[in-house]
């Protein structure tokens, strides 16, 4: 099993999307260069371009609203055929000329032009970057490319921002044709092995209520397949953003988490604005190109496992790394944190550990003891912590259950995350450690956000982790206590009823911290 298919809602979505794709497009190799250390057929499929030639195009399944795609075409060059002739030139039945009428066609991007022309392309900008296909290297299979025309971009009488909107829009488009076969089926019968599904999608907004209808439809279908779901979105915390958008997105994405948390194998919730953040990065937060970049490093480090070529690497499949965080087989949701390094710091600090990852894919997996822990501490917390209320009551400590790691570079790994109190089996948090000695490549469509010692171009060693913990249940209560002011009664039972059920996952099997007080208010 080895292949994954990768659906993508949103133009938040696709802009994380465009920075995962360009990383894989860097990882081919052509001989005399030596074979790359990741299996490209993991995401690429093989196919026949018309004019014969070979194509390699993701396993992807993209939406986006009518005018989000920018410059770019269903019919690109790589499938389109060379007589195409113009519609005007075409008879019919119908004695009289055809009258055709075109929306303007948005110009591509310098970048676009460039890459097209096999120039070099131009340094990007904020300034220059208005739709995520500006600055796209890879073709798209015609089949990913689905574009929802019952919306439009920016439309302000018809704006896609409630969760309701997502979710009618998804049930009348499955009552007119099975979305599953006819867009995802497709990819998923192309596989001879299928890994997994990988979703990335806005929750903020009507993506949320768009995802939570393909997520429920997914389960249906695949009920023990591997689905793991990020979650993008400002989770109210943009102050940029009027008071009452920000509460109509804390809204959208609790009604969001708990069929997201529910069907997916693992669900990992990513702010677009962090509230832990290094100094050593310095990005533009209302910036899509940014944030996207920043969430990228993350998403494509901790499922680097999944994709390499090595001997082992069944222990580094999405279902390996799941079997770790979720234990009890009801803890879905993980907080994801991460830290950013020059490689070149890291070996001089630790040739033990560039030693030790010597071997692509070589892991580490050990359950620590109550008086010892093994757990490194992170730099950058993409975990959604807006809305947290009255964290840490009376001195209480985050109980770490189990985390995954990867490591990519020569990491010397701390053991200051501190005691943890004991779990019901008498043991500390599991730990189970993917490393590799591939560095993430900041390609010339990735943004200079770091100052960690690299060129512009070049790689940055990343220790990214997944852990399950009581911060998940603290954050779901906060969510809880907020969005019960602000729902009708009729809908308001059951979403906190369904939001405490999960939170109380995080409870069970340790003596925990909370009480009944906190459930009040």
């Amino acid at each position: 099993m080895h292949e994954i298919v990768t659906l993508q809602f949103g133009s938040q979505s696709n802009h994380l999307g465009t920075h995962f794709w360009n990383t894989q497009e860097s990882y081919f190799t052509y001989p005399p260069e030596p074979e790359s250390a990741v299996n490209h057929d993991v995401h690429f499929r093989a196919g026949v371009a018309p004019d014969g030639s070979d194509t390699f195009t993701p396993r992807a399944l993209i939406y986006d609203l009518k005018g989000a795609f920018g410059s770019m075409r269903k019919i690109n060059a790589l499938y389109e055929a060379e007589d195409d002739r113009n519609i005007l030139d075409q008879t019919g039945v119908w004695p009289s000329k055809p009258i055709v009428q075109k929306a303007a066609q948005i110009p591509q991007s310098s970048y676009q032009q460039h890459l097209d022309a096999g120039l070099e392309p131009p340094q990007l900008s904020t300034s220059n970057i208005k739709y995520w296909s500006d600055y796209s290297r890879v073709y798209y299979h015609p089949k990913s490319i689905v574009q929802l025309s019952e919306f439009d971009v920016n439309d302000k009488l018809m704006p896609f921002e409630s969760w309701d909107v997502g979710m009618d829009l998804f049930e009348k488009l499955e009552r007119e044709v099975d979305l599953v076969d006819r867009d995802l089926r497709p990819f998923v019968e192309e596989c001879d092995g299928l890994q997994g599904l990988q979703i990335m999608t806005g929750v903020d907004d009507a993506w949320g209520g768009w995802a939570s209808g393909w997520i429920e439809r997914l389960r249906d279908e695949y009920g023990k397949l591997s689905i793991w779901t990020w979650g993008l979105g400002d989770q109210g915390g943009n102050t940029a953003v009027p008071r009452e958008r920000r509460l109509q997105q804390i809204v959208n994405s609790s009604r969001s988490l708990q069929p997201l948390a529910e069907q997916s194998s693992v669900y990992i919730p990513m702010c677009n604005r962090p509230a832990k953040v290094p100094n050593y990065l310095s990005y533009d937060p209302t910036s899509a190109w940014h944030v996207s970049a920043l969430q990228a490093i993350g998403a494509e480090s901790m499922t680097l496992s999944s994709r390499l070529r090595t001997s082992n690497g069944r222990h580094g499949t999405l279902q390996d790394i799941e079997d770790t965080i979720n234990s009890t087989g009801k803890r879905r949701i993980a907080k994801f944190e991460m830290s950013v390094a020059d490689p070149d710091v890291l070996s001089d600090k630790s040739t033990e550990e560039t030693s030790r990852a010597k071997k692509v894919g070589s892991t580490v997996s050990r359950r620590t003891s109550e008086g010892e822990t093994h757990l490194s501490s992170f730099d950058f917390d993409a975990f959604t912590k807006d809305y947290r209320v009255a964290s840490h009551k009376g001195g209480k400590r985050e109980h770490i259950f189990a985390r995954a790691e990867a490591c990519r570079g020569a990491w010397t790994l701390s053991d200051d995350a501190g005691r943890n109190p004991r779990d019901r089996f008498g043991d500390g948090p599991r730990l189970q450690r993917y490393t590799a000695p591939l560095l993430f490549p900041t390609l010339d469509s990735f943004p200079s956000i770091f100052d960690v010692g690299t060129g512009h171009t070049g790689r940055l060693a990343v220790h990214a982790g997944l852990t399950t913990s009581t911060a998940v249940a603290e954050q779901v209560r906060a969510i809880e206590k907020i969005v019960k002011r602000l729902i009708a009664v009729d809908e308001r039972e059951a979403l906190c009823n369904g939001l405490q059920v999960v939170a109380e996952e995080y409870d069970e099997g340790w003596d925990g911290d909370f009480t009944e007080s906190d459930d009040d208010d």
